[in-house]
């Protein structure tokens, strides 16, 4: 059972399906893009802890995979109790879905090295975490996804503003946020990491990727990061996994800054930036390897077989029906692919399509990005508009 059927997970279904699953796709909406390629469907609000369990006594799955974090995961240790296996595990499920979770315990638990930070619940406690925490910084709700309801504040009369787009952009029902100190990073990178059930944690090559609005606007692999630094990342991969529990793929988030590494955030599923292993990039894609490690099946290694980039493809306005223009056009050049996620309903700046560039290993990864960048400006999202109210 699949909760969340976004673009992400309709990439793991194929995968499983490659496998011989049978899989049930949950979302809060119908024909979603991962209930296109899946053998059931269910259409719930996922934070409804009583609906999510109706759904859960009425298919029975071995497996539950989240995909969002809007989910009632404290069910999940009881669905463990019951013998269901949850993905990574429920302990994982509950730290990374709330960045408060996650954030304690990867600075005080664990002492990893992470931005300052503070939380608030208020706009008067944002007021407080503000000057606590320091100029410029970043504002966060502790549930969110695709960078929704976060911005960078750089002077006190941003956080008003700051405030009340993260409570536009929370998921669930919490409104409290977490303040982190802006980080003078030069790269940013996401380290696959893919923990397995019998066998050694894994490592991708590094992925670097670029944001706007707290959303991957372009990622390439591999990243530049000395050796060493990769192996520090890679130990508190390790450290922070193990921590948690559990077998799939996480997408380990690191700063990279003149004075060294800071750990970032963590997703227990697939990552958006990951989306360029689709290009060929390595043996096998994350989705590939998260269907591995989740059934228990053997992963001997992961290698990078050529240098990719990925660049999104955003929806400009709200509307429906949407059709995609310049495709012919994005496609006619050697090494190039555009993956469209069937979502059917478009909002501004929706992620609806990717596009992918390859070349062979030891190529410029720069120029394969701006390939990338170039195919993705090609393709337009046109949509019906919405009736006027």
């Amino acid at each position: 059972m699949l909760l969340g059927s976004g673009e992400l997970g309709r990439e793991f279904v194929i995968a499983v399906k490659r496998l011989g699953q049978y899989v049930v796709a949950v979302d809060s909406y119908d024909d979603a893009p991962a209930q296109q390629v899946a053998d059931e469907r269910e259409v719930i609000d996922m934070l409804d802890g009583n609906a999510l369990d109706a759904i859960v006594a009425r298919h029975k799955p071995d497996l539950i995979v989240p995909e969002i974090e809007a989910i009632r995961t404290e069910r999940f240790y009881e669905y463990e109790k019951q013998g269901i296996g949850v993905v990574p595990s429920a302990r994982a499920a509950n730290f990374t879905m709330n960045r408060k979770a996650i954030r304690d315990l990867a600075a005080r638990e664990l002492g990893l090295r992470t931005a300052k930070y503070s939380y608030a619940a208020s706009l008067p406690e944002l007021v407080k975490a503000v000057g606590e925490v320091g100029l410029p910084c970043v504002v966060k709700p502790l549930m969110s996804s695709s960078g929704k309801g976060q911005s960078t504040l750089r002077s006190a009369g941003d956080i008003e503003r700051a405030w009340s787009y993260s409570q536009s952009g929370k998921r669930g029902d919490s409104a409290e946020v977490i303040v982190e100190a802006f980080v003078p990073f030069h790269t940013e990178i996401t380290l696959l990491t893919v923990t397995q059930k019998n066998g050694p944690t894994l490592f991708c090559p590094p992925i670097g990727h670029r944001q706007e609005r707290g959303d991957y606007q372009e990622s390439w692999q591999p990243a530049l990061i000395s050796p060493e630094l990769l192996l520090e990342a890679q130990e508190i991969a390790e450290k922070v996994t193990r921590s948690l529990t559990g077998a799939g793929i996480w997408g380990v988030e690191f700063f990279l800054a003149d004075d060294g590494l800071y750990f970032s955030e963590l997703s227990p599923r697939p990552h958006d930036t990951g989306m360029v292993t689709l290009a060929g990039t390595q043996n096998l894609s994350e989705f590939e390897l998260h269907a591995r490690a989740v059934l228990g099946l053997p992963i001997p290694a992961v290698e990078l077989l050529r240098v990719g980039a990925s660049a999104v493809i955003l929806a400009d306005g709200a509307g429906s029906n949407p059709r995609f223009t310049g495709v012919e056009d994005a496609l006619s050049e050697p090494g190039t692919d555009i993956r469209i996620f069937g979502k059917p309903v478009t909002r501004p700046y929706r992620r609806m399509a990717v596009a992918l560039a390859s070349d062979v290993a030891g190529s410029d990864v720069d120029a394969v990005k701006l390939k990338a960048i170039a195919n993705a400006a090609k393709v337009k999202v046109l949509s019906e508009e919405p009736p006027s109210p």
